[in-house]
């Protein structure tokens, strides 16, 4: 079976998910599509990723007819600072067929309901991030955005994009999935009918998750929940999403992971003896000291809550953010 054809599996944090879309530059799974009939695989993408989530492969030079392979092309800002997707040796100018082709694409790819995207690093088309731009002496400067990125982008705000480049740094590798798997949740829950009480509980689950991102992002949701009787549910909804995505985009440093952890430890104050509170106390102040991964307290947590059925702890996100099997907070 092809790493696309592979479907979701279910794993235990998310018993109720549906399949997990991620939209993905070809190239990236293995594809020969680049300009120069190349590709740039990623194994842990193409293989280890592959069995949670099905991907959605797209190859926007590929998809407006320029072939394999082909001529190079690149971004360029012309006279009145426009940015133009110029083919630099034969001066085509394909600009406004990708900027058709990638506005159409992102509206087609918002009704197949993605929970995430993975962009290819430095493409003049996919690039998110320091695209180089060439001025009209030839210089490039690392200030672009690829076309197909920036219409992805704004289509989809809320969507989890990442460049496969970026995803090589263990804490933006297990931010991303974190709020790819995030996202699905949230969207699961606005997708049918829902009640204040699901957001409410919704809320509750993702309480330390948000905090070990951004107390502020965590307040303001609170304050959210607390005055959504009465709001329009659509707004609600929308409002909610924007804010969580949000807060959950800002990497989880070791200082708030550690002050997290100490709070969960407090609800094992009473169903847990002196020595496994000092245990959980080590463990803590070593990970805030950097001499193991986030893995080593994390498990030992939820070892913890439940064994002793501390249901408000078994319920929190924080413990099992995404599939075990991917090992990301290894590395973190």
């Amino acid at each position: 079976m092809t790493a696309t054809a592979r479907k979701t599996r279910e794993w235990d944090a998310s018993a109720d998910h549906d399949e997990i879309l991620i939209g993905i530059s070809s190239c990236i799974l293995g594809e020969k599509v680049r300009f120069d009939g190349g590709h740039k695989r990623d194994d842990f993408l193409a293989e280890t990723l592959a069995k949670f989530v099905r991907f959605v492969p797209v190859c926007p030079e590929v998809d407006i007819g320029l072939g394999v392979p082909r001529e190079t092309i690149r971004l360029e800002r012309g006279e009145r600072k426009e940015i133009r997707l110029v083919a630099p040796k034969s001066g085509l100018d394909h600009t406004t067929t990708m900027s058709r082709y990638s506005d159409r694409k992102a509206r087609e790819l918002q009704g197949l309901d993605l929970s995430g995207y993975v962009l290819k690093s430095g493409s003049p088309t996919c690039g998110l991030f320091r695209v180089r731009v060439y001025d009209h002496n030839n210089v490039p400067s690392k200030t672009g955005r690829g076309l197909y990125a920036e219409a992805l982008t704004s289509r989809l705000p809320n969507l989890p994009v990442e460049e496969d480049g970026r995803l090589r740094d263990p804490r933006l590798r297990e931010n991303f999935f974190e709020r790819v798997f995030a996202y699905r949740r949230i969207r699961n829950l606005f997708r049918g009918r829902w009640t204040l009480g699901d957001l409410v509980r919704f809320h509750t689950n993702e309480k330390f998750l948000l905090l070990a991102h951004d107390r502020d992002a965590y307040a303001e949701l609170g304050r959210l929940v607390a005055n959504a009787r009465g709001k329009p549910r659509r707004e609600l909804a929308e409002t909610y999403e924007s804010v969580f995505m949000g807060g959950l985009s800002k990497i989880a440093t070791t200082r708030k992971a550690a002050n997290v952890l100490q709070h969960m430890a407090g609800h094992l104050r009473k169903v847990i003896g002196q020595r496994e509170r000092a245990e959980i106390a080590t463990v803590v102040d070593d990970f805030r000291r950097g001499l193991i991964p986030l893995v080593v307290p994390v498990t030992l947590i939820r070892h913890h809550a439940h064994l002793n059925d501390v249901e408000y702890l078994v319920g929190q996100t924080f413990l099992e953010p995404h599939p075990k099997e991917l090992m990301l907070r290894n590395h973190v």
